[in-house]
């Protein structure tokens, strides 16, 4: 069969409605959590966006304060819930898992479509809410106010994540089953590719983790509904119980954003470094390590919410334990570059963005674990910023970079280099120019959540504001040449990068079937000793 012909089984043969609509083809599936998704990253992009010109002068009235309220909580749940959270393990885990695995398609078909649809259902909720006047208890949703004194829709924008969290759920228990169950003849535990341990470690916490934050939600549903005392004192309720279980899950739940990251640019770095990945079993159990430790450092967003000094002392010691296997990663990444055959083609650019701007998040993270710096910087500028080099410049920059080494498979084309290249410097200077004086201005004092501030802060707003322009074009930029790449692109063949990995072995785009014969696997993954170099891709 031909590439054209086999490209024709899941992309153009058959444009029916229906065959997209009751598809049980991952990779279909794939394509439509792609749509969705970036749909929301464009909502939430322009609700930051509108934020920012807010923020360009003192007391710009661009909106009203309660108006500006309501869009950081637009932008919070939109980003985290619904992009962040879902956007590498929906996509590329939803397309690349059976792949790498040698398999047909996931453990569970009809469960893969069904976790789609969830996600829709959970999502019209939200954006209801959105549409009926919004929220404006910032994504964190803190009690009492969002369970008692606030007067937009919470119930409803809380519903909507509640039914969500059972898409991911539902993701996450298709990806342990498919991984534990359907590996190929000879693909042992110790023979994955790296994205794979990412994507079984981000599961784990996936299925232990989002019933707490369901529940959670349920509960303050429960609360604002039916006025029970759960939460609110006015009502017998403790509010930072609210807190602890809230966090339980979000920060478990920053480790489902980046350990896929880390899984993509553990797949970026030995390609384009020509080189076996450094230290291939500490990668490996970092990723488990990080799930597990992740679990036990919620109590660190409430250094000063009450909780007892030996507490905070706990939390913080944990909060530098669970660095360390991070920094693991970080330095193996950095040893595979040493004496590689570097090339710096789009996905590798999107790769070193990530390594640079995930240390300085992670080094801020290690300051935010000392007690008294945080207690300085808390609900400050520097918290933004700090979570930002996390999600923005480690999440998103290794989501682009995926994109973009997986695209020629997704498609079968190939884009223009020189744009890629080129909206990859972009992004990473709007990047830097958007955040990185928010440090300073957290430091100084600015807190996060107003609408107007001192005059001594403007000019850093300035250029912050300015950098968020920057950074606006530089995500356009691929979403339109991508697009363009789909009927003007060049025909890929199934390895263009002369990559590792049974991905690479079948068509491109892969059959409906993934594989004409179940592959058998007899090397060591990223064994690019043999391996041709990169052509003119």
């Amino acid at each position: 069969m031909t590439t054209s012909a086999q490209a024709k089984n899941y992309i153009t043969n058959d444009y029916h409605v229906w065959s997209w609509v009751a598809t049980r083809d991952h990779k279909r599936i794939a394509l439509m959590y792609l749509v969705a998704i970036t749909s929301f990253f464009f909502l939430g992009g322009l609700a930051a966006l509108a934020m920012r010109l807010q923020l360009l002068t003192p007391h710009t009235e661009l909106v009203q304060a309660e108006t500006y309220n309501k869009l950081f909580t637009l932008h919070g749940v939109t980003m985290v819930f619904f992009f962040l959270i879902p956007g590498i393990p929906a996509v590329l885990g939803n397309f690349l898992l059976p792949l790498m695995l040698g398999s047909r398609d996931l453990a569970f078909p009809r469960l893969n479509l069904a976790s789609f649809y969830v996600y829709l259902l959970g999502a019209s909720f939200t954006l209801a809410a959105a549409v009926l006047g919004g929220v404006d208890t910032g994504w964190t949703f803190y009690t009492p106010y969002s369970s008692t004194y606030s007067n937009t829709h919470v119930i409803t924008m809380g519903i909507g994540i509640f039914i969500t969290g059972f898409s991911s759920i539902l993701t996450g228990l298709n990806f342990i089953v498919t991984t534990h169950t359907m590996r190929a003849p000879g693909l042992t535990w110790f023979r994955l590719p790296l994205f794979v341990w990412a994507l079984y470690a981000t599961s784990l916490i996936i299925v232990l983790g989002t019933p707490v934050i369901a529940v959670t939600l349920l509960l303050l549903i429960l609360e604002r509904g039916f006025h029970m005392g759960i939460f609110d004192p006015a009502l017998g309720g403790d509010p930072l119980l609210f807190q602890h279980l809230f966090w339980f899950y979000s920060h478990p739940a920053v480790y489902i954003m980046v350990l896929p990251s880390m899984g993509v640019v553990s797949e970026l770095i030995p390609c384009f470094a020509r080189k076996r990945i450094f230290g291939y079993n500490f990668i490996a159990f970092s990723s488990l390590a990080i799930a597990i430790l992740g679990f036990f450092v919620w109590g660190h967003h409430m250094f000063i919410s009450g909780q007892s000094l030996y507490a905070g002392l706990i939390f913080s010691f944990l909060s530098f334990l669970v660095a360390i296997p991070s920094a693991v990663k970080v330095f193996n990444w950095t040893a595979t570059l040493y004496k590689g055959r570097i090339y710096l083609r789009t996905p590798m650019l999107y790769a070193l963005g990530f390594i640079g701007l995930f240390t300085i998040g992670g080094l801020t993270g290690i300051m935010l674990a000392c007690l008294g710096l945080d207690a300085h910087v808390h609900d400050t500028y520097f918290i933004i910023a700090h979570f930002h080099y996390i999600m923005v410049g480690g999440t998103i920059m290794a989501y682009l970079g995926g994109i973009h080494f997986w695209w020629p498979k997704i498609s079968g084309k190939l884009y223009p280099e020189f744009w890629g290249k080129l909206s990859a410097m972009i992004v990473f200077v709007g990047f830097n120019l958007t955040f990185f004086p928010q440090f300073i201005l957290g430091y100084l004092g600015m807190p996060r959540r107003i609408s107007t501030y001192p005059p001594e802060f403007q000019v850093f707003n300035v250029m912050s504001t300015a950098g968020a322009t920057i950074l606006g074009v530089g995500y356009l930029m691929p979403f339109i040449y991508l697009i363009w790449s789909l009927r003007y692109g060049k025909d890929a063949g199934p390895n263009p990068w002369n990559a590792t990995g049974l991905e690479w072995t079948t068509a491109s785009p892969p059959p409906t079937e993934n594989f004409a014969e179940v592959p058998t696997v007899s090397e060591e993954a990223y064994d690019y000793r043999s391996r041709p170099e990169i052509g003119n891709v």
